[in-house]
């Protein structure tokens, strides 16, 4: 039975002492959200950091009955962590050996400042008026965050999906601060193709008319942009042969039913139900700004490099040791995308070893098949 955890608080900054954002924003008073597993040693070396994927949580492991601050939004199917394969005793995160940090994004909704959090000087929610977040954002807020922990050096950075840009950003960003980078099904540069997915999505929202532009919290949700959003999404997170498996599985529901359109098919209904299950545990505006850090993300950039080679050279430089992952069958960041971050590490002769995983799981396989991952993983962080 997995242990029961507790989700901890961290202040990054005061009304006196603003967190100023990369794009001109700035945020007083911001707070994180972050779980921790297993035991920091008394050399203080033992620390991964962890990152979410774009829906996900700082919940990784074991069980969270309740976050202060989120109320409806953390259903029961969020309970329990979203990485219980891979974080724990034994596991590929062993917690036996290493002290793991995982923390919800800055934006996010389930505990950490967002755009459903109250604005100090408004004495309402920031809706609309929160500010755009990056990559570089989010590291620079987790450095204060290992800061306050009293943790110098990072075993290694992981992070799956979106979390392994930020993962990316972060090594850069702060090389002397990481000896391990552990990037899987992720990528270098943000594809036209991603960008125009991520377009639809945030065109879904943007026309719900109940967006209210951002400023929905005293009043209905947007609760058909959100899901329309996720259903766009959904179809690039799982392979379609899965889709179909699992969609055989059900029956179409008497209540999928549009203003003229009556589902015909379990396929329809599957899609459907997972929208409508998807906005029973997001924030609309939570989304918007994450997948706006997706959308504009490059390295480089986000890093302050002027190439790609000038932001490898730290990598090699920190003597990092780089494991990136591909999945065969990856619809949402294709190997491709691997490919391109692999031979700009072998082009500035860092240390890096790529992984390409058989599946017919897409995407998801990095929740699902634990087994694909832990050895390689296993054998990296124990080097």
């Amino acid at each position: 039975m997995p242990a029961e955890t507790r989700t901890l608080f961290f202040e990054t900054a005061s009304p006196e002492e603003p967190l100023r954002l990369r794009d001109g924003g700035m945020l007083p008073g911001v707070r994180i959200a972050y779980e921790t597993w297993g035991q920091l040693n008394p050399e203080k070396n033992n620390a991964i950091l962890l990152f979410h994927a774009l829906s996900g949580s700082h919940h990784a492991a074991g069980i969270n009955p309740g976050i202060e601050g989120v109320g409806d939004l953390w259903q029961p199917e969020l309970h329990a962590g979203w990485w219980e394969d891979m974080l724990g005793p034994g596991k590929a995160l062993d917690t036996d050996k290493y002290f793991v940090i995982c923390a919800n994004y800055l934006g996010g909704c389930y505990g950490s400042t967002g755009p459903a959090s109250i604005n100090p000087a408004t004495g309402e929610p920031w809706g609309s008026a929160f500010p755009a977040v990056t990559a570089a954002d989010q590291v620079e807020v987790m450095a204060r965050l290992l800061d306050h922990l009293e943790i110098e050096t990072l075993n290694a950075v992981v992070g799956p999906s979106v979390g392994g840009l930020v993962a990316l950003t972060f090594a850069t960003r702060f090389p002397k601060r990481v000896r391990n980078v552990i990037s899987i099904a992720s990528g270098f540069k943000t594809t036209v193709l991603n960008r125009l997915i991520l377009f639809e999505q945030i065109l879904a929202i943007e026309n719900d008319p109940y967006f209210s532009g951002g400023d929905y919290y005293d009043s209905e949700p947007p609760l058909y942009g959100l899901a329309l959003a996720r259903m766009i999404s959904h179809k690039t997170f799982v392979h379609l042969d899965a889709i179909e498996r699992r969609a055989r599985q059900d029956v179409v529901q008497p209540d999928d039913v549009l203003a003229w359109y009556r589902v015909r098919d379990q396929f329809q209904s599957y899609m459907l139900h997972q929208g409508k299950k998807f906005v029973r545990r997001f924030d609309a505006n939570t989304y918007l700004r994450i997948i706006d850090m997706w959308s504009r993300y490059d390295a480089t950039q986000e890093g302050d490099a002027e190439t790609p080679a000038d932001l490898f050279e730290r990598a090699r430089e920190a003597g990092q040791c780089w494991l990136v992952f591909s999945i065969d069958s990856d619809f949402c960041f294709y190997p491709e995308e691997q490919s391109e971050l692999v031979k700009h590490l072998e082009t500035a002769k860092a240390d890096v070893m790529h992984i390409i995983v058989h599946s017919d799981k897409g995407h998801d396989s990095f929740l699902l098949e634990p087994n694909l991952y832990t050895p390689h993983i296993a054998w990296v962080l124990g080097k």
